[in-house]
């Protein structure tokens, strides 16, 4: 029977570039999962080491202290005091501080040590440390910790290598059973060999209990620092000077609505011969699955379920790339920390602190990971108020629908000669989602929620030249999830889609427009016509948002198949070209004007449509009330927002 392999956990305090490092070491080999008992989101990958053996690492939450003050926070001191499950506990530690910032994150570096896991400590950011005229003196730093201390950019991969051997020295200790786990084990090959746990009498080393109290901790930083550090002056990081700007209180959120705007330019102007490419390749795939099956059930469940379902979602993968490269850079480049800054007074307005605002931009990817991640704050009303308002954040998955609509029904023209409509349109969809959330933080904040406004002490990051490789691996992990999606969920909607409008099966020349009103997906949408009628759209339109229940995106791909059924579409031509053309069954007008998309995209953007997102707030809250509430809150908002959008819009003369 084949041994498990070690575990080896990553620990560092947020922007300490930990998860670069992660990144580094796996490379490929990673996947997401979940603390057992809570949701806290881990990275988990396999690194091959010089030996050829290969141990797990393990990505921990980021943290301050291991005093845990929240969720997240107090998984990181189970892993590594041992109150955990066996197969959650860590062999070795790999404590990971910003080489550029030893003042303040020695200290968890020490409370590390002073657990007596085995260890290694990582200066990470190396250098970026050396262009500020940072000098470590590693060796000196070692004598006095007792552990080995590595030199590390995991943005160029300098050291990297050197830290693989280390982990591999660890590996063979234990394989040759001379270590035992507790911090007691010696590795010979490094500089000076070390004995972790105890000291070997050179060491500069603290009980936990000390390492948990401030005087002592930071006492004991500044001694190493004074001993191993030295600084050249005059080389500073141009930080104090950038900072002025970006955060001043005019000019810094004026400049964070500029570069957003930038970005929703750019996902229309870079995307789009992208976009026509893919949607190309399904047509011609669509084409030639008419022209080579005969005509029948195999040949409609291609073309119209499959390839028009899941090749008209795969589509927006350009965009969504392009969405996620600028997230990455902002994260990457210490820009996201800023825009925090920023939004922390906005945020505090309506009662909440600027710690909320981390996992409201998360959930521009995902409410999932949003929600997961509002495990970060302390206050438990500030907690719960964040989980309510991260699916009102514009998520990947209305992307593809607001995409569809404003290249449909938005004129591709300039305002002012150099902002492109569609592109404001589409920010202006993602203010509004801000705003809503915002509006109903302040209503849930005042009352069933009503707490005071907690102290929120933010550390801003160095700002850093952004690593490519980190940035192209998100946008691969994050387009890679969309795929998944897409080949798994999207194409059995799509599937479960096809039956039900295909079915029951109508009489020999029926035309396929009544065909599908008498399937059962056309019964379904009948249903719900009277209630959706007063915003504007009929009963094809309620099939896809009854699909869209299962994700958002989904209303794309049922578009796509209700349409190609009923005789609308045309294998050869997108989506986009397509509503335009579709009618009323019941009035024969037009279907979709302007102000019918408008009407959905305001629809969308409010309602509660991811039953992932309310089975992963049931988790956080431990309860059914909450994501309840949520369900209801939103979607009635929804209706009632659309309705004054289209009526209103009636009133006006739009249509």
């Amino acid at each position: 029977m084949s041994m498990p392999s070690e575990r080896v956990a990553i620990v560092g305090s947020p922007n300490s570039g930990k998860s670069s490092l992660f990144n580094r070491l796996t490379g490929l080999r990673q996947k997401v999962a979940n603390y057992p008992g809570v949701t806290v989101e881990k990275k988990v990958g396999s690194c091959r080491l010089p030996s050829g053996k290969h141990v797990d690492i393990v990505d921990l939450p980021g943290t301050y202290s291991l005093a845990p003050r929240s969720p997240d926070e107090a998984i990181v001191r189970d892993v590594l005091d041992g109150h955990c499950a066996p197969e959650e506990r860590a062999d070795l530690v790999v404590a990971v501080v910003d080489a550029t910032n030893l003042e303040r994150q020695l200290y968890l570096a020490l409370q590390i040590l002073a657990t007596g896991r085995p260890a290694v400590l990582v200066l990470n950011l190396i250098d970026a440390a050396q262009a500020q005229g940072i000098a470590i003196d590693v060796p000196a730093m070692e004598r006095m910790l007792g552990v080995p201390v590595l030199a590390v950019s995991a943005k160029t991969g300098y050291g990297v290598d050197r830290l693989r051997a280390a982990l591999d020295a660890r590996a063979a200790v234990n394989g040759n059973g001379n270590g035992n786990g507790n911090g007691n084990g010696h590795v010979e090959g490094h500089a000076n060999g070390y004995v972790n746990g105890h000291g070997n009498g050179n060491g500069h080393r603290l009980t936990l209990e000390q390492a948990l109290d401030p005087a002592l901790g930071y006492a004991s930083v500044e001694a190493i620092i004074k001993a191993a550090v030295r600084r050249v002056p005059g080389r500073q990081a141009p930080r104090a000077g950038l900072d002025r700007i970006l955060t001043h209180k005019v000019l810094g959120p004026i400049i964070l609505v500029l570069f957003m705007g930038a970005v929703f330019q750019s996902i229309y102007a870079w995307a789009s011969p992208f976009m026509d490419l893919i949607a190309s390749g399904f047509a011609a795939l669509a084409g030639a699955a008419q022209a080579t099956l005969p005509a029948g059930p195999i040949r409609s469940l291609l073309v119209d379920g499959v390839l028009a379902g899941a090749g008209t979602v795969a589509s927006f993968i350009p965009q969504l790339a392009i969405l996620f490269f600028f997230i990455a850079l902002m994260e990457d480049t210490g820009y996201m920390a800023r825009a925090a800054f920023i939004m922390d007074r906005v945020m505090g307005a309506v009662g909440l602190p600027g710690r909320a605002f981390l996992p409201l931009l998360s959930s521009f990817a995902c409410a999932i990971p949003g929600i997961m991640a509002t495990r970060t704050i302390e206050n438990r009303n500030d907690r719960l108020t964040t989980i309510m308002i991260a699916p009102l954040m514009t998520c990947s998955a209305r992307l593809p629908v607001y995409a569809l609509l404003i290249g449909a029904f938005i004129p591709d023209r300039f305002v002012l000669g150099i902002l492109n409509l569609r592109g404001l349109t589409l920010l202006s969809l993602y203010l509004f989602g801000i705003l809503s959330a915002l509006a109903v933080a302040a209503v849930l904040k005042r009352t069933v929620l009503r707490g005071p406004k907690p102290l929120y002490v933010m550390e801003l990051p160095h700002y850093r030249m952004p690593s490519l490789r980190s940035i192209a691996m998100t946008i691969r992990n994050r387009c890679l999830l969309f795929l998944q999606k897409a080949g798994t969920v999207i194409v059995a909607v799509s599937l479960v889609l096809w039956f039900l409008a295909s079915y029951p099966v109508s009489k020999p020349g029926t035309p396929p427009s009544e065909a599908l009103r008498h399937s059962f997906a056309g019964q379904l949408g009948r249903a719900i016509e009277p209630v959706i009628r007063p915003l504007g759209f009929d009963w094809k339109m309620g099939v896809g948002l009854i699909s869209s229940v299962a994700a958002r995106e989904v209303m794309i791909s049922t578009m796509a198949t209700v349409y190609s059924l009923d005789g609308s579409g045309d294998p050869s031509m997108s989506l986009k070209q397509t509503l335009p053309k579709v009618r009323n069954d019941r009035t024969g007008a037009l279907a979709y004007t302007p102000l019918v998309a408008v009407s959905l995209m305001v629809f969308f953007a409010l309602a509660c449509q991811c039953m992932s997102t309310v089975a992963v707030a049931r988790r956080e809250t431990n309860s059914w009330r909450w994501p309840l509430f949520m369900l209801l809150f939103m979607n009635a908002i929804a209706w009632a927002a659309s309705f004054m959008v289209f009526q209103g819009g009636r009133l006006l003369g739009w249509g």
